[in-house]
């Protein structure tokens, strides 16, 4: 029941390693929290261990216990660096044990971890999820320790700190003769059903006496007969004891939660409870200030502190703790915020104060003690505040006294929580479901070392002091590296020094890279900590420095407002990670005045003009050039620098969606408008007409009447790859531009040899690069179905005739196995002769294929049945994909069904990564196995995976009974021991998953309407299932809890007859694992995206008549609840993070992010840029000339489009896989 901790090694050779050099890989990269205000250590959980924590904790707070272990060294108990030595004797537990203790009283962190301890115990993960007696655990701890220190000076430690013995005398009443008998105990068990107290409870069970009488009689060894008798128990002791712990169960007999209050005998922790530190600070603000800047001085109050204490130092700790008791206030509280922590303003007054050694006492330097007490003039700091400080009642606030204090208080310690308790709160958790289970005692007698109070160092050894401190050090150092990396931000400085204004932008003089500095900065600090940073940084810098917001547009860098208030944090005034910077001096760079603000953004224009001729073909040919304006030049200043006299401007406002068209003259009336008011934005086209060419407009509407469709182009590059790299050239064009005439110009662009337009083509490119079937040479653009800014590529190769089909063709569905293929055939050809052609391409023969379509997911869909119809007939179209695939089709009436096998996986040994579950295919993990209701057994999955079985053909009108028998014949099903079919459950298979639930067994396969390409998978159950159409599989999987992971999930069958809505689900979920329904929060995963969607529970506060009509059912957007989805559950009792999300959800939407952006990456290497310099002059490419991208998402093997269009084609899902 727990493992190996009562099997210790009697020869003290252990060679499991548990060395302190060993340390667990961190979750993530954060350190772990530091201590509470309570300044006390909490025990992490680990799936189940809370009884082990209530425990450890409570024999830490146990003064004997901790000192009488740390008093053996390890000269007795060997060391664990010698673990992995062979001949060395260690004792693990004890020095495990040693090493929780120093880190629960001395490193800085919120909870510690006991997993180096369970694993010096021999248990295994799974030990760890389960929850036991904590009474059985005591016992088995001791007799543990008792083992495992033998042979050493503390071989009595649990003897002699916890033994007692229990006499039992019986006492003749006929010759008064006393027989007694002892036994043995290290703790009492008492009965507390149907009594009033724990006193009545022990008198019953140890007190009171036991008469023999009647037919009960007592035979007396003095007397030689049966006699009259009475027995009664009495203790040895003579002491008086006093309740210092109370271990708490929550819940019922078979699980529930531990947790544990303890006294603190020694003053280790700090208490004081938040309700009345808020009522002191309450009273104080309603108080009279006058004179508070004296009495509010923290030098003066501190001083008188230390003034009054006999003993020369104390505690840093036990400083804040008078002063909370002096003023009413905390120092966090009154202090903090204008003078920084407590230890560090002493430690910034060392003329005041002095520290001890360890730095852990401060007191007053001597000749300070002098001159406070005569500066105060003999002032009791004793007394209660007056009139500026806090009114104590004495009666209802009774000072706090050094000596009736001490050990006084008493804390929860709820695994990795820990808070300060009344004394008065003990007395509830003796009756009801939270009640006290195990009562820890002390001697009255005992009386604790003035050195031990408030002092966690005292009696631990030196080598585990160094440790900690080391410990401690590391942690401190990984805390400002994570605070420094979540608080940094980087912001580019751009130097003026380095740039010069031209063309209404600044540029840089030299690069890009060496006219900018990179600075990292915290975020919190101000903007003169950031100004000084640059003085520091730039040292030849002379005059003002004034530091602005810049961004970088299309023709160049613009500043816009001027950063000021140096008092302001960097976050306060909205300064952004990676934002840039402009260090100048406000007024010019390089001797131009620089314009700021948006008012004064520049603008970069296309300008069109017409060619002054025409080569060939019926497309109008223009020239291009790019000019930069400010956003607020006004038209009448733009006509004069564009447009000749008497000349007109027309704009086109068409953004990269839109085809280039819909010109609209700017009127004269037009003129005193701004650029950015008539709506002209970077990447916008004017076209300046001269006078003979404004009988294309129609002046009383304003619109050109002619050209409209020319004003656009064709982009071509060279596939043919003759020269030394592929260039592409932009070919003017219309909808009525025939195709060979676009390829003989591209070849006269690129300059390429003219007998190639016999031997190459033109090809349209898809988005994502891939070459699309090629154009026959006799169509039109239109004809061609291209959008203007299209992009061709020039390939080797023959086009097709208008009578014939360019085909892609793949063997199998797997492009990796088989790659895609192209072949140009007639469309007049049958299927049977089509199919030939292409088994002759790839080198394939025999009559065992045929051909099916492609679907939209790129799987192989309909078959092309009729074999002798001619591929137009079929509607076959050009650049289709065609799929062989191996074997004959089945018969009419007849379906070839794949069948899946569900074939259970190895659990994952602790540590190794968990796969994702998605539609029952549960993720691998190590887990508890939290008991549902009821006796009869569950279905948990330990993991679980497809493997295919085999193919099998049966007739549509066979029942789902038949298939399932027919499955249970193929050669990999046959290992399996199935009863009746009713032991399986069948599924379609969606994207390599479990998909729909096939129910009745006893109902028509075509009446589930499978489709020709359905695959099914079976699973195997351990008891019968017949689910009705009004009952829904779930599969629920409970999280652990403080961690990002699940244990393994369950089945659940939920009857959603009544109502399938959120109250009904929580319902169900809780019944299954014996909870409350509000201790419960539920979330449905989609993992598709990695994402969990909350089931919410604001329906449990609205009428039942109500529910009814308010609630939406669970299978409606936006959860579409189905069978086989999975439930993530938490259980709020034992685990208050309700983010449902994984580790494997981070890693997976990642990965998703990751591939977006190489998609768009390698989108952008086909287009071309929309910047390009030549000669000087900025250059934007047109809105035409952008092709429209389709971003497509694949995930856990399913492919979504993400944009409107057609279905993806090959070489787009080929990116994504």
């Amino acid at each position: 029941m727990f493992g190996d901790l009562f099997e210790e090694d009697f020869s003290f050779i252990s060679n499991h390693h548990c060395g302190k050099a060993k340390k667990s890989k961190p979750r993530d990269f954060e350190p772990p929290a530091p201590r509470d205000f309570t300044n006390l250590s909490g025990i992490k959980n680990q799936g189940g261990t809370c009884y082990l924590n209530s425990l450890l904790q409570t024999l830490l707070f146990t003064p004997e216990f901790r000192e009488a272990l740390f008093s053996l060294g390890p000269e007795e108990l060997g060391t664990l660096d010698d673990s992995s030595k062979p001949d060395a004797k260690v004792r693990i537990i004890p020095l495990q044990l040693q090493r929780l203790f120093a880190q629960l009283l001395l490193l800085d962190q919120q909870a510690a971890s006991t997993t180096d301890l369970t694993e010096s115990f021999g248990w295994n993960s799974h030990e760890e999820m389960r929850q036991h007696d904590v009474q059985e655990l005591n016992r088995i701890l001791f007799s543990a320790l008792e083992t495992s220190l033998v042979g050493t000076s503390g071989h009595d430690l649990i003897n002699r700190l916890y033994h007692g013995i229990v006499v039992n005398q019986i006492v003749c009443k006929e010759c008064k003769n006393i027989s007694e008998r002892q036994e043995d105990f290290l703790d009492l068990t008492v009965t507390v059903k149907g009594v009033s107290g724990l006193e009545e409870a022990l008198w019953n069970t140890y007190v009171e006496e036991e008469h023999f009488e009647n037919e009960n009689l007592y035979r007396c060894g003095a007397c030689d007969k049966l006699v009259e008798a009475s027995k009664t128990e009495m203790d040895d002791s003579e002491y008086m004891y006093e309740l210092f712990s109370v271990i708490i169960h929550k819940g019922g007999c078979y699980g529930g939660h531990y947790h544990v209050y303890v006294r603190d005998v020694d003053e280790l922790g700090n208490w004081q409870l938040q309700e009345e530190e808020d009522k002191v600070i309450e009273d104080k603000a309603a108080r009279d200030t006058e004179n508070a800047k004296e009495t509010e001085n923290p030098l003066a109050v501190l001083k008188g502190i230390l003034s009054e204490e006999e003993s020369k130092q104390i505690p840093v700790d036990q400083l804040g703790q008078k002063l909370l008791e002096k003023k009413g206030v905390s120092w966090n509280k009154k202090y903090r915020k204008q003078y920084g922590p407590l230890r560090k303003y002493l430690q910034n007054h060392p003329q005041i104060f002095q520290f001890s050694p360890d730095e852990n006492k401060v007191g007053l330097r001597e000749i300070h003690k002098l001159t406070f007490k005569s500066d105060f003039q003999g002032q009791d700091l004793q007394s209660p505040p007056q009139k500026n400080d806090v009114q104590w009642d004495s009666e209802k606030n009774p000072p706090r006294l050094k000596d009736s204090s001490a050990g006084c208080h008493w804390f929860d310690l709820n695994d990795s929580k820990v808070q300060p308790i009344k004394e008065k709160d003990i007395e509830k958790q003796f009756e009801g479901k939270e009640s006290a289970y195990m009562l820890f005692y002390r001697k009255s007698q005992l009386k604790r070392p003035a050195e031990a109070r408030g002092n966690p160092r005292y009696k631990i050894p030196t080598h585990l002091l160094n440790e900690m401190n080391a410990a401690n050090t590391e942690l401190q150092k990984k805390r400002v590296e994570c605070d420094s990396a979540n608080n940094g931000m980087d912001l580019h400085l751009h130097l003026s020094s380095c740039y010069m204004f031209h063309n209404g932008a600044l540029h840089p003089a030299l690069t890009w890279k060496e006219s900018v500095v990179d600075l990292t900065i915290d975020r919190r600090k101000t903007l003169g900590d950031l100004r000084q940073s640059v003085f520091q940084m730039l040292e030849s810098w002379e005059g003002d420095m004034v530091l602005s917001i810049a961004k970088p547009l299309p023709a160049g860098l613009h500043l816009y407002q001027i950063l000021d208030g140096d008092e302001l944090t960097l976050d306060g005034i909205g300064l952004a990670d990676g934002a840039d910077v402009f260090v100048w001096n406000g007024k010019e760079v390089g001797g131009t005045k620089v314009m700021t603000g948006p008012d004064h953004e520049p603008v970069v224009i296309n300008v069109l003009r017409l060619a002054e001729y025409n080569e060939g073909g019926k497309g109008q040919h223009f020239t291009e050039s790019q000019h930069v304006f400010s956003c607020s030049t006004k038209l009448g200043e733009l006509h004069r620098a564009l447009a000749p006299s008497g000349g007109i401007i027309l704009k086109n406002l068409s953004g990269p969606e839109k085809e280039a068209k819909n010109w609209e003259v700017l009127l004269e009336e037009d003129m005193n408008r701004t650029v950015r008011s008539v709506g002209l934005t970077d990447g916008c086209s004017v076209l300046i007409l001269d006078s003979h060419d404004q009988s294309f407009v129609n002046v009383s509407s304003g619109n050109l009447t002619a050209f409209t469709y020319d004003i656009s182009w064709l982009q071509v590059k060279n596939f043919c790859r003759t020269g030394d790299e592929e260039k592409h050239v932009k070919i003017t064009a219309t909808i009525e531009t025939v195709m060979a005439d676009i390829k003989m110009k591209a070849i006269r662009e690129l300059q390429l040899e003219e007998e190639l337009a016999n031997a190459s083509c033109l090809r349209p490119v898809s988005g994502n690069g891939k070459l699309l079937s090629p154009v026959p040479e006799d169509y039109t653009v239109k004809e061609a179905e291209l959008k203007m800014g299209s992009l061709l590529g020039l390939c080797h190769g023959k086009a097709p005739t208008s009578t014939q089909l360019f085909l892609y063709f793949i063997v199998g569905s797997d492009q990796v196995a088989s790659p895609e293929m192209e072949i140009v055939v007639e469309e007049t050809i049958s299927v049977k002769e089509c199919l030939n052609l292409m088994l002759e391409k790839s080198g394939l023969s025999g009559d065992n294929w045929h051909l099916r379509r492609i679907d939209w997911c790129y799987e192989a869909g309909e078959a092309l049945s009729q074999e002798n119809a001619t591929l137009k007939e079929l509607n076959v179209c050009r650049g289709d994909t065609l799929v062989i695939t191996e074997g004959k089709l089945p018969p009419k009436g007849f379906l070839k069904i794949p069948i899946w096998w569900f074939k259970s996986s190895s659990p994952k040994k602790h540590g190794e990564p968990a796969q994702d579950q998605v539609n029952g295919l549960t993720c691998q993990m190590d887990a508890l196995q939290v008991s549902p209701a009821g006796d009869s057994p569950e279905h948990i999955h330990t993991g679980m995976d497809l493997c295919y079985a085999g193919t099998i053909e049966i007739t549509g009108e066979a029942s789902l009974e038949d298939l399932k028998m027919q499955a249970l014949t193929l050669p990999c099903c046959q290992e399996q021991v199935v009863p009746l079919p009713s032991f399986l459950r069948a599924w379609t298979v969606d994207s390599k998953r479990p998909g729909k639930l096939l129910r009745s067994n006893k109902q028509r396969l075509n009446d589930y309407r499978l489709g020709a390409r359905v695959e099914i998978c079976i699973e195997p159950l351990q008891k019968e299932e017949n689910l009705g159409p009004h009952e829904l599989l779930l599969r629920v999987q409970m999280g652990i809890p403080g961690e990002r992971d699940y244990y393994d999930s369950m089945d659940l069958v939920w009857d959603i007859s009544k109502e399938c809505t959120a109250w009904a689900l929580r319902q169900r979920v809780a019944a299954h694992y014996c909870l409350p329904v509000e201790k419960i929060e539920i979330a449905k995963y989609f993992p598709e995206r990695f994402e969990w969607l909350p089931i919410s529970s604001w329906t449990q506060q609205i009428s039942k008549r109500k529910r009814k009509k308010k609630q939406e059912s669970l299978q409606a957007a936006p959860y579409h609840l189905k069978d086989g989805d999975v439930i993530g559950v938490k259980n709020l009792l034992l685990d208050d993070m309700k983010d449902f999300s994984t580790l494997r959800d981070d890693i997976g939407k990642e990965k998703q992010r990751q591939l977006t952006l190489e998609k768009k990456k390698s989108l952008q290497m086909l287009r071309n840029p929309h910047l390009e310099n030549h000669g000087g002059q900025l250059k934007t490419a047109s809105a035409s000339q952008i092709p429209r991208v389709k971003v497509l998402q694949e995930s856990q093997g399913s492919l979504q489009q993400k944009d409107q269009g057609n279905a993806p084609n090959p070489e787009e899902k080929k990116l994504w896989k």
